[in-house]
């Protein structure tokens, strides 16, 4: 795990490839807030991004966390991912009841730019809240790792 030196977040723009469609309101709105709870490492969580009551399901590579409530939700990001950065949304789909996202982030900590890529479930209730949230990490990959695996490995897709 990276050091918690934290210094100016990688800039870049969010994309977002919208699976089925255009989302539905309610789904876009709980989207911007949740990427907004990403990007500050959850020093701003905007209004009505969590029930209350939330549920969230974390697994990491190596490890798997789960916790309640969306006081809790800020706290531990704040602890397990403290470097705010950027985040590009690559595809989203979902309903009004749900959404399922795929995304990378990118930071600086130390001397270092750091990259992973998640995959989250969401279930929102009937205000826009998200009240389950599903967590799956790839872990965070170094400047040497990101190297390693673009000498090692052709994308076909970006």
């Amino acid at each position: 795990m990276p050091s918690q030196t934290t210094t100016a977040p990688v800039v870049t723009a969010p994309v977002v490839a919208e699976a089925s469609g255009p989302l539905p309101a309610t789904v876009r709105s709980s989207l911007d807030r949740f990427v907004r709870f990403l990007e500050t490492s959850g020093t701003e969580t905007p209004a009505d991004t969590f029930a209350p009551d939330v549920f969230a399901d974390l697994t990491f590579p190596r490890w798997r966390v789960q916790l309640e409530g969306a006081e809790a939700m800020a706290r531990a990001r704040q602890e397990l991912h403290p470097w705010p950065g950027a985040v590009r949304v690559e595809q989203v789909t979902g309903d009004d009841s749900a959404y399922a996202i795929k995304l990378e982030e990118r930071w600086r900590a130390g001397a270092q730019d750091w990259y992973c890529r998640e995959g989250f479930i969401c279930v929102l209730d009937a205000a826009g809240r998200i009240t389950q949230l599903t967590l799956y990490c790839t872990g965070d990959w170094d400047e040497a790792r990101v190297r390693e695996h673009a000498a090692a490995v052709t994308l076909l897709r970006p």
